[in-house]
């Protein structure tokens, strides 16, 4: 093979499919967190449901089952966010861990389709259970073993795309992320349409998981449609290839220096990293963006959403903007700019993998801690408050999405690209590691920084 024998991406037919990967990844996951307020409402109802079924019972002299007191059910629903968190974090993170180790053992078709056809028939069930009734207790515990089998079957699956995104050009590992930015719009939007609808919430969250498994199955069809794409299975030949044709890529050639060293072992297919040493060896080659999107997560999930769905309209009065204040300016903004901010990396990729710009960018986006913590965040123990206008939240969002979203899919693109290509898919499987490693520790921070408000 050589450079002039490179197929195109013909009507960028694997980039969409690497969008529509990312968006199929995490739109399930944001519509089950955008029905939460169905959840907690449930557990409420069940309560309900059940003095009355009492009082039914004992009108009729009928002993009735005994049912979890109502205190327990107020318990509950007020625990329901803090378990869901932990229940989707440790197993996010966990899976993760071993997929980056053991992705070698499993065929990749095996990890991304298991993971996607499990996720499907979680959803299938959740969107079915919306129409049975279930005591509070056999409610929270179902809907917690579901959250940590989303998230495990998730880890997996974002781990492995990452991986298979490593072996294609640093540009389309962007896809992916533009697609999962784009699932929080949609979660957004979706969550403003109900209100301004006034629908049940039995109701919205049914449309919810039934427009989640409309988009994994589409997403599956997505998947199988890969490997008849031309441009798809050069990469997927020089992975098998090795080093010898690695002068094929443009932007996979190493510094000179590099490359007339790993000349000397062309005669044999390089084989794929099986052992401890060689993922430490990969896993300093890219230390730098994992770090940094590790950094990144752990400043955005500690603030968001735990700060900032929090903050309250300054303006807003006895109008309908209160109403739509936290979905508009805190989860909409949020997600726009998020995207905005990972799309552009499709355009641009400044500053480069090697640049000091990259981490020191990274680290300068602490300025947001004390900014959207000197908002007007409410309740709070310290009446310090810096930035009370609904415009100064609004901007400070913007931007702190903004950098997120590019920063992020910088150090995604750039990590897999920092080793061999026959290395790639071990160093995005790591990258996610890292990623969700970020998720897990700012979702401990978020703990830290609702309590010094």
């Amino acid at each position: 093979m050589t450079t002039s024998h490179q197929p195109q991406d013909r009507y960028k037919a694997v980039w969409l499919v690497f969008f529509m990967l990312g968006l199929g990844t995490l739109l399930p996951w944001n519509f089950f967190m955008t029905a939460t307020l169905y959840f907690t409402n449930r557990l409420g109802q069940a309560q309900n449901t059940s003095l009355a079924a009492a009082d039914l019972s004992r009108d009729s002299q009928v002993p009735a089952t005994p049912a979890v007191p109502p205190s327990d059910r107020s318990y509950l629903s007020s625990i329901f966010n803090n378990v869901m968190t932990l229940c989707a974090m440790l197993p996010l993170l966990i899976f993760t861990c071993l997929n980056s180790f053991l992705h070698q053992r499993i065929p990749q078709s095996v990890r991304i389709l298991g993971s996607l056809v499990a996720i499907l028939l979680v959803f299938l069930v959740t969107a079915i259970l919306v129409r049975v009734h279930l005591d509070a207790l056999p409610f929270f515990i179902i809907t917690m073993v579901k959250i940590m089998l989303i998230n495990s079957f998730g880890a997996i699956l974002q781990g492995s795309l990452f991986g298979l995104a490593g072996l294609l050009p640093a540009h389309y590992t962007a896809p992916i992320m533009s697609g999962q930015g784009l699932a929080g719009i949609f979660a957004s939007m979706a969550m403003i349409c109900a209100i301004a609808s006034g629908s049940e919430l039995s109701e919205s969250a049914f449309g919810y998981f039934i427009t989640a498994c409309g988009v994994i199955i589409l997403t599956i069809i997505c998947y199988l449609g890969l490997p008849r794409l031309e441009f798809y299975r050069y990469y997927q030949q020089l992975k098998l290839e090795g080093p010898g044709e690695q002068e094929t890529k443009l932007d996979l050639i190493r510094e000179a220096s590099r490359a007339g060293k790993e000349e000397f072992g062309v005669s044999a297919p390089k084989s794929q990293p099986n052992n401890k040493s060689s993922v430490r060896a990969i896993l300093r080659n890219i230390l730098v963006p994992a770090l940094s999107v590790c950094f990144i997560f752990t400043v955005t999930i500690g603030l968001f959403p735990a700060v900032t769905s929090d903050v309250k309209s300054s303006i807003a009065g006895d109008s309908a903007w209160g109403h739509y204040f936290i979905p508009v300016s805190c989860f909409l903004t949020f997600n726009v700019f998020d995207w905005l901010g990972r799309s552009l990396t499709t355009i641009t990729m400044w500053p480069g993998k090697d640049s000091r710009w990259l981490p020191s960018l990274v680290l300068a986006r602490l300025v947001f801690v004390p900014l959207l913590l000197l908002c007007n965040v409410h309740p709070r123990q310290y009446p310090i408050v810096v930035f009370k206008h609904d415009a100064w939240f609004i901007f400070f969002m913007a931007a702190f999405a903004f950098s997120n979203g590019y920063l992020a899919s910088l150090c995604m693109c750039f990590g897999p690209k920092k080793v061999e290509p026959a290395e790639a898919e071990t160093a995005g499987a790591i990258m996610a590691f890292f990623l969700s490693l970020g998720l897990a520790l700012g979702a401990v921070f978020a703990f830290l920084f609702r309590a010094i408000v």
